[in-house]
């Protein structure tokens, strides 16, 4: 019989964590945010913009094309070339994930002050 707390979660909250943790990290933003500006880039072309090392990339391309916002094609050239892209979904969680980007770029002199104050109000009171 389950006990009061399972009765007050929410059902689906494990779930909408488990989604949002995975495209609301800072590489994942990033990327789909790069594939939304650019179209179909290469994984060095990825690397060279973001700054982000290799393993990352690897990885965070790897989880996104998992959960079918980004697609990988292949092509047996030599080297071989492999190119990256949004999906339906993934451009359809572009504007939200430009929303996000657009709204850290506009309030950073905020957020800025507001460190400051914190971090000068920390000192303070550890020094006191």
């Amino acid at each position: 019989m389950p006990d009061a707390t399972q009765k007050t979660q929410c059902p689906e909250c494990q779930r909408i964590n488990e989604v949002l943790s995975r495209v609301g990290d800072r590489w994942s933003v990033l990327i789909v945010m790069s594939l939304g500006e650019y179209g179909v880039l290469r994984f060095n072309e990825l690397k060279r913009r973001l700054g982000i090392s290799q393993r990352m990339l690897s990885l965070t391309l790897r989880e996104l094309e998992r959960d079918g916002l980004v697609s990988r094609t292949y092509h047996p050239t030599i080297p071989p070339k492999v190119e990256y892209a949004l999906t339906d979904l993934g451009h359809s969680f572009l504007e939200p994930v430009k929303a996000m980007g657009y709204w850290a770029l506009e309030n950073l002199p905020t957020i800025d002050a507001a460190r400051e104050i914190n971090d000068r109000e920390a000192a303070l009171k550890d020094s006191a």
